[in-house]
């Protein structure tokens, strides 16, 4: 060992050498992944279904958004199409813009997101906090604010040098990311044998890379893909739709001519509802697709019975707590009210629900 210095003849000898290996991860984006899988026992009121979560939650930026937006910065650095000090631009709801801004951050990218009023506020601050630079459109452009927020981009991209886009809604590395990471694990820790998987639909990254992924390993799980009312996804009408993250009003690349073995759509409120009895139930704080995907869940179990069902939330009702799990914002926004949301939690679910099956 080497000797550090000496003082009154005594040496003082390095100890590192002998120090036990720290298991640690090599920073921040190495802990994306790996999330937990919890079983849901008092959600349903049957209780022969096998219901599981998987909390994305967990993922160091607080959504499933994470994955895809670390994959695809790794990879565009990897082919050279993002070099140091280049500028990523992006459109988001929320989730995505998060994940961006701390991958970003991580690698001293400079970030600029494009948001619409829907944006959750909280997500909006965490996204600043971390360094992304916020424009903001205020108007729809043929009637949807991602349409809006996808002209934003490109005009962003056209004044701002070195920049780079990654389009989450077109980006093949989206998907990619839930195939070899999501469902995999899931796959994993199930041991293949899943019957349904629930997963909310936007980009439809996260459901393609589940199905892709289970058909390639012929598993026989049904995907049962949860799109929003008012959302254009699937060949559904537009309209106004107040949770973010579920759902679109202009059809992303990635979407075209997808298939799931059956599509659910959910109201604002069936989403609400589902946060609550979650909380309530579950003492579980999930996000508003989250509720959405629980309802759709809820609305089946008769069909479910015996069956092993998993649900993915993608993300934590923390980011929530203005609007979904506020009474004031219930009544201004939905024109609903506590009580009534409480009624709906102890009748059947999704009472306002189309379904149809591909």
């Amino acid at each position: 060992m080497a000797v550090l210095e000496q003082e009154n003849g005594v040496a003082e000898e390095c100890q590192s050498a002998s120090r036990p290996h720290v298991q640690s991860a090599d920073g921040i984006l190495d802990c994306v992944g790996q999330t937990p899988l919890v079983r849901m026992r008092r959600y349903l009121e049957e209780s022969s279904v096998e219901l599981y979560a998987k909390l994305e939650s967990a993922n160091p930026g607080g959504s499933a958004k994470d994955r895809p937006a670390t994959r695809m910065l790794h990879h565009a650095i990897r082919q050279g199409e993002l070099a140091e000090g280049a500028t990523v631009v992006e459109s988001s709801s929320g989730n995505m813009g998060i994940g961006l801004a701390q991958a970003c951050r991580f690698h001293g990218l400079r970030f600029m997101c494009v948001v619409d009023p829907h944006a959750q506020p909280q997500n909006v601050a965490i996204m600043r906090a971390l360094g992304a630079e916020i424009v903001r459109v205020e108007r729809q452009v043929d009637g949807s604010f991602l349409a809006a927020r996808l002209q934003r981009v490109r005009e962003l991209l056209e004044v701002t040098p070195n920049s780079y886009w990654p389009n989450q809604y077109a980006n093949r590395q989206n998907p990619i990311a839930h195939l070899n990471g999501t469902i995999r694990e899931i796959d994993r820790d199930t041991g293949g044998d899943i019957d349904y998987l629930f997963v909310a639909t936007s980009s439809t990254g996260t459901a393609q890379g589940c199905r892709d992924y289970l058909r390639r390993h012929r598993r026989n799980t049904k995907v049962i893909a949860v799109d929003a009312n008012g959302s254009v996804l699937f060949g559904g009408s537009p309209g106004e739709r107040l949770i973010p993250g579920l759902g679109a009003g202009h059809e992303p690349a990635l979407a075209r001519d997808q298939t799931f073995d059956q599509i659910v759509r959910v109201s604002d409120i069936d989403c609400v509802v589902g946060c609550r009895r979650a909380a309530g139930r579950e003492a579980m704080l999930v996000g508003g697709s989250a509720g959405g995907v629980l309802e759709v869940v809820r609305s089946m179990e008769a069909n479910l019975r015996g069956k092993r069902c998993v649900a993915i939330l993608h993300d934590s009702g923390t980011r929530y707590l203005d609007t979904v799990f506020n009474d004031d914002w219930l009544q201004s926004a939905l024109g609903t009210n506590a009580d009534e949301v409480e009624a709906r939690i102890g009748s059947p679910a999704l009472s306002s629900t189309e379904a149809r099956s591909q």
